[in-house]
């Protein structure tokens, strides 16, 4: 019986299409078709895959271009096979990476690239990328774009920095962080204009460990300040607001798109190192478990699997926070085994710890209990309250129970 596969080439205004009948022995015959990307285009695509009955097809992730056309088969592509006797695999959409289906050196030729995705994947040569439901894309989408926008409050900060430093403001030698309250209300005062050391210095907070006298020696060169300086640090103060703005607007609208999962998120909030932001962002997919390359009873690698960078980057993150947390049981495994394997290896295995923890709590539905040495009740009480905050002020239902399971 019949069964056709379609490679696509993907580019930014055009696809390369290929359709072959892989049942066939010997060599594949493609059909050749070269497609738009408009949404007209892709609509076309789906009818034409449909008219030549393909079950199968198999895209390369050329950069962000393969999207649109993801989106548009899954939502208007479907085979005509009945769906009881078509094979398991029928109907699916493969994405493969770019990597394993490289051909010969020299110029790339855009329809041998999509028979070679054919060829390859009937030979289960390629390498295949998971790709999520439409509603985890969602939630990915708005975690990397609050991603970006917090680097780049990061960035703000390094340039703040630098335009003090070269104003002779050196505040941010007293205080820990350069854009907390004490400091931007010193900082906007001064862009407003205020020259006068000590009247700056009063507008710290009592908690600042800074001495009025420190902090009117650190103003001094307030008195002189050309108007450039005062302008320039008034825009970026300006730039930090709507900076701030947009991650409260993004911490909003993932809470809305997470609100059937709250329940979710609140019970990975209280593991040790996460939190109610880390706890959203873990609603996706992540790889984080050491990989076993062996051959013939020799070890040759114990490295992770590449994984989903993201993933990656907020688990070492609750990583290195959870070693530090006094009392947890991650402190006490990562003292153990510094030691011997050092911070980067020993931080992948509290990575680990943290991944097996988090598929139990979400598949059994259970909370987390500490199992390290005793924690203070005032510190359980601290972190309660501050994790409630965090959830009820994002628009989650919190509702103070006894554990009913252990980790």
């Amino acid at each position: 019986m019949p069964y056709q596969i379609a490679g696509i080439d993907v580019h930014k205004k055009m696809l390369a299409v290929v359709v072959a009948d892989v049942e066939i022995d010997g060599d594949f015959h493609f059909k050749r078709q070269k497609v738009g990307t408009t949404p007209a285009d892709l609509r076309r695509l789906a009818d034409w895959l449909v008219e030549h009955e393909v079950e199968e097809v198999v895209m390369e992730s050329t950069a962000q271009y393969w999207r649109p056309v993801w989106e548009a088969l899954e939502q208007h592509w479907r085979p005509r096979r009945a769906r009881d006797s078509a094979p398991k695999r029928a109907g699916t959409l493969h994405l493969a990476q770019a990597q394993s289906n490289r051909g010969p050196g020299g110029r790339k030729k855009d329809f041998p690239d999509a028979e070679r995705l054919v060829k390859r994947l009937v030979a289960q040569e390629l390498t295949l990328s998971f790709v999520p439901d439409v509603e985890q894309r969602l939630w990915r989408t708005v975690m990397r774009r609050k991603y970006q926008v917090t680097r780049n409050r990061v960035q703000l900060q390094n340039r703040l920095e630098a335009l003090l430093e070269e104003a002779h403001i050196k505040v941010s030698s007293l205080v820990s962080d350069l854009l907390g309250i004490s400091a931007r209300r010193m900082l906007q005062a001064l862009a407003d204009g205020e020259t006068d050391p000590a009247a700056l210095a009063t507008l710290a907070a009592p908690r600042l460990r800074a001495t009025p006298e420190q902090l009117c020696d650190a103003f001094q060169a307030g008195r002189t300040l050309h108007p450039v300086y005062r302008r320039l640090l008034k825009l970026m103060l300006e730039e930090l607001r709507v900076i701030e703005d947009h991650l409260g607007q993004l911490d909003q609208q993932m809470a809305d798109l997470l609100a059937a999962h709250h329940d979710a998120v609140q019970r990975l909030a209280e593991v040790p190192g996460l939190g109610v932001d880390s706890a959203q962002q873990l609603a996706s997919w992540m790889g984080a478990c050491p990989g076993n390359e062996e051959s013939a009873g020799v070890n040759y690698s114990h490295r992770c699997p590449k994984g989903n960078r993201q993933m990656r980057r907020v688990l070492n993150q609750a990583a290195n926070a959870a070693v530090k947390a006094k009392g947890t049981i991650f402190a006490v495994v990562y003292r153990r085994v510094v030691p011997r394997l050092g911070h980067a290896q020993a931080i992948g295995a509290i990575t680990h710890r943290l991944c097996r923890l988090i598929w139990k709590i979400l598949h059994e539905r259970v909370r987390y209990e500490e199992r390290g040495p005793a924690v203070s009740v005032e510190a359980k009480k601290v972190r309660a309250r501050k994790m409630i905050r965090e959830l009820r002020g994002l628009g989650y239902r919190v509702e103070l129970v006894a554990p009913s399971a252990t980790v």
